[in-house]
Protein backbone atom coordinates (compact mmCIF):
# COMPACT_ATOMS: atom_id res chain seq x y z
CA UNK A 1 0.00 0.00 0.00
CA UNK A 2 1.40 3.59 -1.33
CA UNK A 3 2.24 5.47 1.48
CA UNK A 4 3.12 9.79 1.84
CA UNK A 5 5.37 9.07 5.13
CA UNK A 6 9.14 10.34 4.94
CA UNK A 7 11.48 7.07 4.11
CA UNK A 8 12.77 7.09 7.98
CA UNK A 9 9.44 7.54 9.63
CA UNK A 10 8.76 3.89 11.32
CA UNK A 11 6.07 1.43 9.90
CA UNK A 12 2.75 2.43 10.79
CA UNK A 13 -0.53 -0.39 10.62
CA UNK A 14 -2.78 0.63 8.02
CA UNK A 15 -6.07 2.63 9.13
CA UNK A 16 -3.61 4.12 12.03
CA UNK A 17 -4.44 7.80 11.25
CA UNK A 18 -4.18 9.66 14.63
CA UNK A 19 -0.51 8.22 14.91
CA UNK A 20 0.27 8.64 10.87
CA UNK A 21 -0.92 12.60 11.70
CA UNK A 22 0.93 12.62 15.29
CA UNK A 23 4.07 11.50 13.38
CA UNK A 24 3.62 14.22 11.10
CA UNK A 25 3.81 16.75 13.17
CA UNK A 26 6.98 15.25 15.01
CA UNK A 27 10.19 17.09 14.39
CA UNK A 28 12.97 14.02 13.02
CA UNK A 29 14.58 13.82 16.19
CA UNK A 30 11.50 13.47 17.98
CA UNK A 31 11.30 10.20 15.56
CA UNK A 32 14.59 8.50 16.24
CA UNK A 33 14.05 8.74 20.29
CA UNK A 34 10.82 7.19 19.15
CA UNK A 35 12.61 4.33 17.46
CA UNK A 36 14.89 4.46 19.96
CA UNK A 37 12.42 3.71 22.57
CA UNK A 38 10.96 0.59 20.82
CA UNK A 39 13.59 -1.31 19.84
CA UNK A 40 13.40 -4.07 17.61
CA UNK A 41 10.14 -5.53 19.37
CA UNK A 42 8.26 -2.73 18.17
CA UNK A 43 7.07 -2.42 21.72
CA UNK A 44 7.43 1.39 23.34
CA UNK A 45 9.82 1.48 26.35
CA UNK A 46 9.84 4.24 28.82
CA UNK A 47 12.06 7.18 27.85
CA UNK A 48 14.23 7.33 31.09
CA UNK A 49 15.04 2.98 29.86
CA UNK A 50 16.18 3.97 26.52
CA UNK A 51 18.92 6.86 28.23
CA UNK A 52 19.81 3.99 30.60
CA UNK A 53 20.91 2.03 28.35
CA UNK A 54 22.90 4.80 26.22
CA UNK A 55 24.24 5.60 29.37
CA UNK A 56 25.62 2.29 29.73
CA UNK A 57 27.14 1.98 26.30
CA UNK A 58 29.52 5.05 27.66
CA UNK A 59 27.23 8.33 26.17
CA UNK A 60 26.87 10.58 29.60
CA UNK A 61 23.04 11.26 30.35
CA UNK A 62 21.99 15.05 30.02
CA UNK A 63 22.60 17.12 32.92
CA UNK A 64 19.01 16.91 35.46
CA UNK A 65 19.73 21.19 36.03
CA UNK A 66 19.93 23.63 33.62
CA UNK A 67 22.56 26.09 33.49
CA UNK A 68 21.61 29.55 35.52
CA UNK A 69 20.36 32.30 33.29
CA UNK A 70 19.88 30.25 30.11
CA UNK A 71 15.56 29.80 29.25
CA UNK A 72 13.78 26.70 29.72
CA UNK A 73 13.15 24.38 26.49
CA UNK A 74 9.96 24.61 24.71
CA UNK A 75 8.27 21.44 25.27
CA UNK A 76 5.72 19.94 22.61
CA UNK A 77 3.56 17.26 24.59
CA UNK A 78 2.82 15.17 21.70
CA UNK A 79 3.69 11.53 23.51
CA UNK A 80 1.85 9.82 26.24
CA UNK A 81 4.07 8.19 29.81
CA UNK A 82 5.88 5.60 28.54
CA UNK A 83 6.22 6.65 24.84
CA UNK A 84 2.36 5.67 24.43
CA UNK A 85 0.65 7.14 21.59
CA UNK A 86 -2.01 10.35 22.48
CA UNK A 87 -5.33 9.50 21.12
CA UNK A 88 -6.69 12.28 18.59
CA UNK A 89 -4.62 15.33 17.30
CA UNK A 90 -1.67 16.73 19.56
CA UNK A 91 -2.45 19.55 21.81
CA UNK A 92 -0.47 21.66 24.66
CA UNK A 93 -0.22 24.42 26.95
CA UNK A 94 0.45 27.64 25.55
CA UNK A 95 1.11 29.26 29.06
CA UNK A 96 3.68 26.01 29.58
CA UNK A 97 6.01 28.08 27.24
CA UNK A 98 8.87 29.75 29.34
CA UNK A 99 10.07 33.32 27.37
CA UNK A 100 13.13 33.99 28.02
CA UNK A 101 14.11 37.49 29.96
CA UNK A 102 15.65 40.46 28.48
CA UNK A 103 19.03 40.90 29.65
CA UNK A 104 18.98 43.79 32.12
CA UNK A 105 21.80 46.72 31.07
CA UNK A 106 25.68 46.36 31.68
CA UNK A 107 24.89 49.39 34.70
CA UNK A 108 22.15 47.83 36.12
CA UNK A 109 22.77 44.02 38.62
CA UNK A 110 21.69 41.32 36.48
CA UNK A 111 18.05 40.09 37.42
CA UNK A 112 17.34 36.34 39.30
CA UNK A 113 16.57 34.25 36.34
CA UNK A 114 13.19 33.23 35.99
CA UNK A 115 11.89 29.91 37.36
CA UNK A 116 11.28 27.89 34.68
CA UNK A 117 7.79 26.13 34.50
CA UNK A 118 7.99 22.39 35.24
CA UNK A 119 6.97 20.27 32.53
CA UNK A 120 4.35 17.79 32.84
CA UNK A 121 5.31 14.56 33.73
CA UNK A 122 4.16 12.96 30.22
CA UNK A 123 5.93 15.39 28.96
CA UNK A 124 9.39 15.14 30.49
CA UNK A 125 11.41 12.53 28.63
CA UNK A 126 10.16 14.86 25.15
CA UNK A 127 11.42 18.03 26.87
CA UNK A 128 15.19 16.31 27.63
CA UNK A 129 15.58 15.35 24.33
CA UNK A 130 15.10 19.11 22.63
CA UNK A 131 18.16 20.97 21.71
CA UNK A 132 19.76 23.35 24.63
CA UNK A 133 19.91 26.64 23.55
CA UNK A 134 23.41 28.36 23.88
CA UNK A 135 23.50 31.88 25.30
CA UNK A 136 25.55 34.15 23.56
CA UNK A 137 28.51 35.88 24.73
CA UNK A 138 28.28 39.73 25.40
CA UNK A 139 30.44 42.10 23.27
CA UNK A 140 31.98 44.79 25.21
CA UNK A 141 31.89 48.11 23.39
CA UNK A 142 34.90 49.41 21.63
CA UNK A 143 33.80 52.32 20.05
CA UNK A 144 34.97 55.87 21.19
CA UNK A 145 31.20 56.60 22.42
CA UNK A 146 31.98 53.26 24.34
CA UNK A 147 34.57 54.78 26.30
CA UNK A 148 33.64 58.16 27.19
CA UNK A 149 30.27 58.10 28.91
CA UNK A 150 29.34 59.64 32.18
CA UNK A 151 31.86 58.59 34.95
CA UNK A 152 33.66 56.56 32.98
CA UNK A 153 31.11 54.03 31.66
CA UNK A 154 29.58 53.77 28.29
CA UNK A 155 26.06 55.63 27.14
CA UNK A 156 23.18 53.36 27.69
CA UNK A 157 21.77 54.69 24.51
CA UNK A 158 23.25 54.98 21.40
CA UNK A 159 21.19 58.57 21.11
CA UNK A 160 23.19 59.90 23.84
CA UNK A 161 26.53 58.30 22.38
CA UNK A 162 25.77 60.00 19.03
CA UNK A 163 24.88 63.30 20.68
CA UNK A 164 28.26 62.78 22.42
CA UNK A 165 30.22 62.12 19.30
CA UNK A 166 28.70 65.19 17.16
CA UNK A 167 29.28 67.55 20.84
CA UNK A 168 33.05 66.63 20.62
CA UNK A 169 33.08 67.25 16.65
CA UNK A 170 31.53 70.65 16.77
CA UNK A 171 33.92 71.38 19.83
CA UNK A 172 36.84 70.47 18.07
CA UNK A 173 35.65 72.79 15.09
CA UNK A 174 35.20 75.62 17.08
CA UNK A 175 38.57 75.31 18.23
CA UNK A 176 40.05 74.78 14.77
CA UNK A 177 37.86 77.81 13.43
CA UNK A 178 39.42 80.11 16.94
CA UNK A 179 42.80 78.94 15.83
CA UNK A 180 42.64 79.62 12.72
CA UNK A 181 41.17 83.44 13.33
CA UNK A 182 44.65 83.48 16.24
CA UNK A 183 46.95 83.20 13.81
CA UNK A 184 45.08 85.12 10.81
CA UNK A 185 45.40 87.88 13.42
CA UNK A 186 48.71 87.70 14.40
CA UNK A 187 49.67 87.26 10.90
CA UNK A 188 47.65 89.87 9.54
CA UNK A 189 49.54 92.06 12.80
CA UNK A 190 53.12 90.65 11.72
CA UNK A 191 52.59 92.08 8.50
CA UNK A 192 51.38 95.23 9.84
CA UNK A 193 54.67 95.49 11.74
CA UNK A 194 57.31 94.58 8.89
CA UNK A 195 55.22 97.25 7.11
CA UNK A 196 55.17 100.15 9.44
CA UNK A 197 59.06 99.32 9.74
CA UNK A 198 59.31 99.62 6.21
CA UNK A 199 57.87 102.68 5.87
CA UNK A 200 59.82 104.30 9.09
CA UNK A 201 63.41 102.84 7.02
CA UNK A 202 61.98 104.98 3.66
CA UNK A 203 61.36 107.76 6.05
CA UNK A 204 64.42 107.87 7.67
CA UNK A 205 66.58 107.33 4.34
CA UNK A 206 64.68 110.25 2.97
CA UNK A 207 65.24 112.54 6.36
CA UNK A 208 68.76 111.43 6.54
CA UNK A 209 69.00 112.26 2.06
CA UNK A 210 67.48 115.76 2.67
CA UNK A 211 69.50 116.57 5.79
CA UNK A 212 72.72 115.39 3.49
CA UNK A 213 71.19 117.93 0.50
CA UNK A 214 70.78 120.54 2.81
CA UNK A 215 74.24 120.22 4.61
CA UNK A 216 75.34 120.16 1.16
CA UNK A 217 73.43 122.75 0.14
CA UNK A 218 74.77 124.43 3.22
CA UNK A 219 78.51 124.38 2.54
CA UNK A 220 77.86 125.14 -0.74
CA UNK A 221 76.52 128.72 -0.29
CA UNK A 222 78.85 128.76 2.47
CA UNK A 223 81.90 128.26 -0.17
CA UNK A 224 80.30 130.50 -2.49
CA UNK A 225 79.82 133.42 0.29
CA UNK A 226 83.50 132.86 1.43
CA UNK A 227 84.64 133.07 -2.73
CA UNK A 228 82.40 135.93 -2.97
CA UNK A 229 83.72 138.16 -0.04
CA UNK A 230 87.43 136.74 -1.08
CA UNK A 231 86.53 138.14 -4.33
CA UNK A 232 85.29 141.46 -3.44
CA UNK A 233 87.76 141.59 -0.96
CA UNK A 234 90.39 141.60 -3.29
CA UNK A 235 88.45 143.24 -5.54
CA UNK A 236 88.26 146.34 -3.02
CA UNK A 237 92.10 146.20 -2.67
CA UNK A 238 92.69 146.99 -6.47
CA UNK A 239 91.70 149.74 -8.31
CA UNK A 240 90.53 149.15 -12.31
CA UNK A 241 89.96 151.40 -15.13
CA UNK A 242 86.83 153.64 -15.01
CA UNK A 243 85.41 152.78 -18.59
CA UNK A 244 86.23 149.06 -19.18
CA UNK A 245 86.54 150.06 -23.10
CA UNK A 246 87.49 153.54 -24.26
CA UNK A 247 90.05 155.46 -25.55
CA UNK A 248 92.22 158.33 -24.33
CA UNK A 249 90.81 161.88 -25.22
CA UNK A 250 92.38 165.21 -23.91
CA UNK A 251 94.99 164.86 -20.85
CA UNK A 252 95.76 166.25 -17.82
CA UNK A 253 97.02 170.05 -18.13
CA UNK A 254 96.21 171.02 -21.86
CA UNK A 255 94.03 174.17 -22.64
CA UNK A 256 90.10 172.98 -24.00
CA UNK A 257 88.56 174.70 -26.65
CA UNK A 258 87.44 177.07 -24.27
CA UNK A 259 90.81 178.35 -23.03
CA UNK A 260 90.16 176.59 -19.87
CA UNK A 261 93.21 174.75 -18.28
CA UNK A 262 92.47 171.05 -18.66
CA UNK A 263 92.24 169.50 -14.48
CA UNK A 264 91.38 165.85 -15.76
CA UNK A 265 91.59 163.04 -18.21
CA UNK A 266 89.08 162.34 -21.12
CA UNK A 267 88.09 158.62 -21.93
CA UNK A 268 86.10 158.74 -25.28
CA UNK A 269 82.93 156.65 -25.37
CA UNK A 270 79.69 156.31 -26.67
CA UNK A 271 76.48 157.66 -24.61
CA UNK A 272 75.45 155.33 -22.03
CA UNK A 273 78.44 153.24 -21.85
CA UNK A 274 79.00 152.22 -17.96
CA UNK A 275 81.06 154.01 -15.98
CA UNK A 276 82.79 152.27 -12.83
CA UNK A 277 83.99 153.14 -9.48
CA UNK A 278 88.06 152.75 -9.74
CA UNK A 279 87.94 151.68 -6.09
CA UNK A 280 86.08 150.92 -3.07
CA UNK A 281 84.36 153.95 -1.29
CA UNK A 282 81.70 156.43 -0.27
CA UNK A 283 79.57 158.74 -3.03
CA UNK A 284 79.98 162.31 -0.87
CA UNK A 285 78.07 164.50 -3.94
CA UNK A 286 75.78 163.80 -7.02
CA UNK A 287 73.95 166.37 -8.69
CA UNK A 288 74.15 169.08 -12.11
CA UNK A 289 77.71 171.22 -11.80
CA UNK A 290 77.27 173.62 -14.58
CA UNK A 291 79.88 173.97 -16.87
CA UNK A 292 80.84 169.82 -15.47
CA UNK A 293 77.25 168.86 -16.08
CA UNK A 294 76.07 165.71 -13.91
CA UNK A 295 78.94 165.06 -11.82
CA UNK A 296 79.04 162.26 -9.24
CA UNK A 297 81.69 162.54 -6.64
CA UNK A 298 83.38 159.43 -5.09
CA UNK A 299 85.51 159.85 -1.96
CA UNK A 300 88.19 156.85 -1.42
CA UNK A 301 89.21 155.68 2.35
CA UNK A 302 92.26 157.55 2.21
CA UNK A 303 89.82 161.04 1.21
CA UNK A 304 91.39 161.13 -2.31
CA UNK A 305 88.14 162.66 -4.06
CA UNK A 306 87.02 160.95 -7.51
CA UNK A 307 85.10 163.31 -10.14
CA UNK A 308 83.15 161.38 -12.78
CA UNK A 309 82.25 164.65 -14.86
CA UNK A 310 79.80 165.00 -18.10
CA UNK A 311 77.46 162.18 -17.35
CA UNK A 312 73.83 161.09 -19.33
CA UNK A 313 72.82 159.26 -16.02
CA UNK A 314 73.55 159.09 -12.24
CA UNK A 315 72.98 155.55 -10.92
CA UNK A 316 74.31 156.22 -7.49
CA UNK A 317 73.76 159.29 -5.71
CA UNK A 318 75.20 158.34 -2.50
CA UNK A 319 76.03 155.61 0.19
CA UNK A 320 78.99 153.20 -0.28
CA UNK A 321 80.35 151.37 -3.46
CA UNK A 322 82.89 148.55 -4.25
CA UNK A 323 85.42 148.61 -6.95
CA UNK A 324 83.67 147.78 -10.14
CA UNK A 325 80.22 149.30 -9.49
CA UNK A 326 78.30 151.05 -11.83
CA UNK A 327 77.88 154.98 -10.30
CA UNK A 328 76.97 156.05 -14.10
CA UNK A 329 76.99 156.71 -17.97
CA UNK A 330 78.99 158.11 -20.03
CA UNK A 331 77.29 161.24 -21.46
CA UNK A 332 77.81 165.00 -23.09
CA UNK A 333 76.46 167.01 -20.14
CA UNK A 334 78.00 170.45 -19.74
CA UNK A 335 80.67 172.24 -21.92
CA UNK A 336 81.93 169.35 -24.10
CA UNK A 337 82.68 168.74 -28.07
CA UNK A 338 82.01 165.10 -27.67
CA UNK A 339 80.41 162.05 -25.35
CA UNK A 340 82.99 161.13 -22.88
CA UNK A 341 83.57 160.40 -19.27
CA UNK A 342 85.80 163.21 -17.95
CA UNK A 343 88.01 162.13 -14.50
CA UNK A 344 89.68 164.51 -12.07
CA UNK A 345 91.82 162.88 -9.17
CA UNK A 346 92.13 165.40 -6.16
CA UNK A 347 94.06 163.66 -3.11
CA UNK A 348 92.36 164.94 0.43
CA UNK A 349 90.02 167.02 -1.70
CA UNK A 350 92.62 169.42 -2.69
CA UNK A 351 94.18 170.31 -5.71
CA UNK A 352 93.82 167.65 -9.17
CA UNK A 353 96.45 165.55 -10.01
CA UNK A 354 97.30 163.94 -13.35
CA UNK A 355 94.84 160.99 -13.40
CA UNK A 356 97.36 158.64 -15.63
CA UNK A 357 99.86 158.54 -13.28
CA UNK A 358 97.87 157.64 -9.93
CA UNK A 359 96.11 154.85 -12.23
CA UNK A 360 99.18 153.56 -12.80
CA UNK A 361 100.56 154.02 -9.40
CA UNK A 362 97.71 151.21 -8.31
CA UNK A 363 98.39 148.78 -10.96
CA UNK A 364 95.76 150.01 -13.62
CA UNK A 365 97.07 149.50 -17.43
CA UNK A 366 95.15 152.62 -19.11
Amino acid sequence: MASDQLAYAPARPDGDIAGQEREDFRLPRQRANALAATGASGVPAPAFAAFAGAGAAGLAPAPAVEPAGRPAPYPLPDAGPGGAALAGLPTYDPTALTVPAAPAPASAPAPAPAEPIAPAPAQAEATTLLPQPVAEPEIADTTETGRTGEAGTAPADPGEALCARILGQVAAQREATARAEREAVEKAAAEQAAREAAERKVREQVAAAKAAAEEKAREEAAAAARAEAERLARLAASYIKPVACAALGAGFGETDPWANLHNGQDFTAPTGTPVHAVHGGTVTSAGWAGSDGYRVVLTLDDGTELRYCHLSTMVVTDGRVTTGDTIGRVGATGNVPAPHLHLEVRPDGGAPVDPLPWLRAHDVTV
